[in-house]
């Protein structure tokens, strides 16, 4: 049988590789950033990039960590999934550490792994990885694709999946047989997901419960969470506090989430929280969470926390509510549409001038505190003079550890999505490519990576990706050469043994910065801080400035591991 000339060069127009219907298909995502790093089982893919004209960018970090941690803070600040693309076994594996990062702190991404071909999967071929069993217990859904046909309503599922309800990362493994080889043009990616219909609105008779506490409640508190930013209910929060004069205490990651100069507003609550909002918690008689998940860095032992609460718990995460504290007002809902409901509720509130006398007095009473130095400089003054200088209006990124408290502690969070951070699995060099990614998701404003010396160390190669593209990035190294909160723990729960913590053979890291071609800088007087922050966020450029400070001072209060919320060290009067 003869095929018509006209009909075979049709269907050979018509013909595309799955690594091309793949690109198709992140454009029609309206995808605007790409984080990846190449590798043989991606090659297709990178070919694919290559050859087609994208709307978006690729940024080519130096290490797969680097790439999952900047699309992390990118979609931190922009509410957008980060994209992700890494190859099979070491590059997929490389991965981990961010992907677990990203559930723990409901973060929207979309990751491609590259898979060997089909037919060799379960051989133990080269760069081989059992990615879906790696990452199934570490996502919150995971996917590796068998037939071509199947991909566009994959990725299409997947964006879907990261970005509603709680936001989280998704996998895809494509194996490399299916992103080479062709197929037509015409596909189907329409889906429907029976089993994932996540609760959006709060049921109206919880509304009325909640309506009811609040409205017998003498001692009410707000304990807010990042829920309540992915949700973009901060202004709904913000009418909702003040409409009722509600006193308001955030989690670390729901920094922001209301503003911190805010008369309202207790601070930060758990371990290394501040006198009043922990004080706020163990005697409140209501105690409303809104989109935070009651962890333990949080709650402390849980048999002092909010003892004599009615507890009530918003959360579009039904799994959250009653999972650590015990729960009396459980609502599984959006927390902008739960918000939006309690203020069309009849609220009619007691009196409460005594208590919120008592919680501004304890602030006065009982505020953070630190002691200067000159030289080297005193890390909680540094923060705050970071503070004053960026008005309080930049993007502040950190690693985990004591740079990271007193950030949450003394830079004052007044907008939202302006903090990135680590908080549940606590990474280590999370920090400055999380900046990175901050920065091209909010191009046009002030980004700071606060970072130890230590975490800086795990991650410095993407100095190469600020260089090239002239990110004005501000690396801040809060350097007390030491890994600061190991030996804080060690000074004070293993006396003093300072095991592997402290550091004597740091790099010169203005050397290492001037070696990629970024700006590097050295303070170690306290007189010439000012004059170097005003100096380095006015540089139109990457900056690493490197702060000595204090080796052996440590984050206060806090409350030792067992104790209650209530039995805080370190407070002064």
């Amino acid at each position: 049988m003869k095929v018509d000339a006209s009909h075979e060069m049709e269907l050979k127009q018509n013909l595309i590789t799955g690594a091309d219907l793949l690109i198709k298909t992140l454009i029609e995502a309206e995808v605007d950033t790409v984080f990846g790093y190449p590798g043989g089982a991606v090659l297709p893919i990178y070919d694919a990039l290559y050859r087609n004209e994208t709307p978006f960018e690729h940024i080519l970090s130096r290490h797969e960590q680097g790439s999952i941690h900047a699309a992390e803070g990118y979609a931190r600040v922009t509410g957008k999934p980060g994209v992700v693309i890494a190859t099979s076994g070491p590059g997929a594996t490389n991965l981990v550490t961010g992907i677990t990062d990203a559930m723990m702190d409901s973060l929207p991404l979309v990751i491609f792994t590259g898979q060997v071909a089909k037919n060799v999967i379960g051989t133990d071929a080269f760069q081989e990885a059992d990615v879906m069993g790696i990452t199934t217990p570490i996502t919150k859904y995971n996917y590796q694709v068998s037939e071509i046909g199947d991909l566009p309503r994959i990725v299409k599922e997947a964006f879907h999946i990261a970005t509603t309800g709680r936001p989280g990362p998704v996998v895809i493994d494509i194996p490399k047989n299916i992103s080479a080889n062709i197929t037509l043009d015409d596909y189907e990616d329409d889906f429907y997901l029976p089993g994932y219909q996540p609760t959006i609105n709060p049921n109206p008779l919880q509304i009325i419960k909640l309506a009811d506490a609040l409205s017998n409640a003498k001692k009410p508190l707000l304990l807010v969470g990042a829920g309540t930013l992915f949700a973009d209910a901060t202004e709904e929060l913000k009418q909702f506090a003040e409409s009722f004069q509600l006193p308001v205490t955030t989690t670390l990651l729901g920094l922001g989430s209301f503003p911190g100069s805010n008369e309202l507003s207790l601070g930060m609550a758990g371990m290394h929280g501040t006198y009043a909002a922990n004080m706020a918690i163990y005697e409140c008689d209501l105690l409303l969470n809104i989109g935070a998940r009651f962890d333990d860095r949080l709650t402390g032992n849980i048999e002092h926390f909010a003892p004599n609460a009615v507890v009530a718990h918003i959360d579009i995460d039904p799994a959250e509510i009653g999972k650590n504290i015990q729960t009396h007002i459980p609502v599984v809902a959006d927390a902008k549409k739960a918000l939006a409901a309690l203020l069309n509720a009849k609220l009619e509130m007691q009196e409460k001038e005594e208590w919120m006398e008592q919680l501004q007095q304890n602030k006065r009473d009982f505020p953070l505190w630190y002691q200067r130095n000159e030289s080297p400089i005193s890390p909680q003054w540094l923060i705050e003079q970071i503070y004053n200088i960026s008005r309080g209006e930049a993007v502040v990124t950190t690693d985990v550890g004591q740079h990271q408290m007193w950030a949450a502690q003394f830079y004052t969070f007044d907008k939202p999505n302006n903090w990135v951070t680590s908080g549940g699995l606590g990474t280590m060099g999370f920090g400055f490519p999380a900046a990175v990614g901050a920065q091209l998701g909010r191009p046009d404003d002030l980004v700071i990576a606060l970072v130890g010396d230590g975490g800086f160390q795990m991650t410095l190669q993407e100095l190469s990706v600020v260089k090239a593209r002239n990110l004005p990035v501000k690396v801040i190294i809060v350097n007390n050469e030491a890994l600061g909160m190991v030996r804080q723990w060690q000074e004070s729960f293993y006396e003093e043994r300072y095991s592997e913590s402290l550091f004597s053979d740091n790099p010169d890291f203005v050397k290492l910065a001037e070696s990629y071609g970024v700006r590097g800088v050295k303070v170690d007087q306290e007189a010439d801080v000012r004059k170097t922050l005003e100096e380095i966020f006015a540089y139109d450029g990457p900056v690493v400035a490197d702060f000595r400070v204090v080796r052996l001072t440590s984050v206060l209060p806090m409350i030792a591991p067992g104790k209650g919320i209530h039995e805080m060290v370190g407070v002064k009067k």
